[in-house]
């Protein structure tokens, strides 16, 4: 497979590549300049250097970018990872009270300037909502080395998940 990555032109690779890091398509263009790659593990290293080296200001674009977990009036305007993701957690089935919940939540989490982010998969949304109302009392710097770890978390799975569909 790793030859297959290697080979595919930029527009087709950045395609690819592009939603690893939640719009980020910078990360994929970088990436592209580092093949050729000797084997799936090599990319996804450096595609995780990339985002650890990069400066605050891009980081924050990333955490930013994540979309707001639970809300379903802004379901179409998601990426097709983060809709699986959320469809798998079970957050497009929201009772009434969870959806209002996960609302207020969301806009509460806000003060810490990037949306709330966990990486959903195997989770349901009791879980989820749980974990939710836990960080919402968080210190600000905490929560962002949070979400940087919870990022990396999404791009690894996103990653896995690529590996195992061989493109």
């Amino acid at each position: 497979m790793i030859n297959k990555i290697n080979k595919l032109q930029k527009s087709q690779f950045i395609k690819v590549f592009a939603n690893i890091f939640e719009n980020a398509t910078w990360i994929a263009e970088e990436l592209y300049k580092q093949r050729p790659f000797k084997d799936f593990d090599e990319l996804s290293s450096k595609m995780m250097n990339i985002f650890d080296t990069s400066s605050r200001e891009k980081k924050i674009k990333i955490l930013k970018d994540h979309p707001d977990l639970g809300n379903k009036t802004k379901i179409s305007l998601l990426t097709p990872e983060s809709i699986k993701e959320q469809k798998n957690a079970g957050l497009d089935h929201c009772t009434k009270e969870e959806f209002e919940e996960f609302k207020k939540l969301n806009h509460d989490y806000k003060k810490f300037g990037f949306p709330y982010i966990l990486a959903v998969k195997g989770k349901s949304k009791i879980e989820i909502l749980e974990n939710f109302r836990k960080r919402i009392n968080s210190e600000q710097k905490t929560e962002f080395v949070e979400a940087i770890k919870q990022v990396k978390k999404i791009a690894s799975l996103r990653l896995e998940d690529l590996n195992n569909k061989n493109i």
